[in-house]
């Protein structure tokens, strides 16, 4: 299984950015699939997940700003983060539930105050 994030970078803040997660490697229709983000000198956190149903769930700090979606056709996961905060700066990981847990390389999101 490979996970491949895109869509990171600079923005100001109360800017928006999407994020994609493209899987591969296996067959992720039931796979629940999700965005964790971990900045410097802190512990890895849940920003969204989604069902294979299209079921989401949010971290506190980002609901109502953040849109998590995924196209079961193309394996790929999105995370829509609009009204970026400078506390929003970090390294956004995606990750898929296959029989275990998969990892992607993270991309880097940077907000400017």
């Amino acid at each position: 299984v490979q996970l491949v994030e895109s869509g990171g970078g600079l923005v100001q803040a109360g800017g928006s950015l999407r994020l994609s997660c493209a899987a591969s490697g296996g067959t992720f229709i039931i796979s629940p699939m999700g965005w964790y983000r971990q900045a410097p000198g802190k512990q890895r956190e849940l920003v969204a997940t989604i069902t294979s149903g299209g079921n989401a769930d949010y971290g506190d700090s980002v609901k109502g700003r953040f849109t998590i979606s995924r196209d079961n056709r193309k394996n790929t996961v999105y995370l829509e983060m609009n009204e970026l905060k400078p506390e929003d700066a970090a390294g956004y990981y995606c990750n898929i539930l296959f029989g275990t847990h998969y990892w992607g390389q993270g991309t880097q999101v940077t907000v400017s105050s």
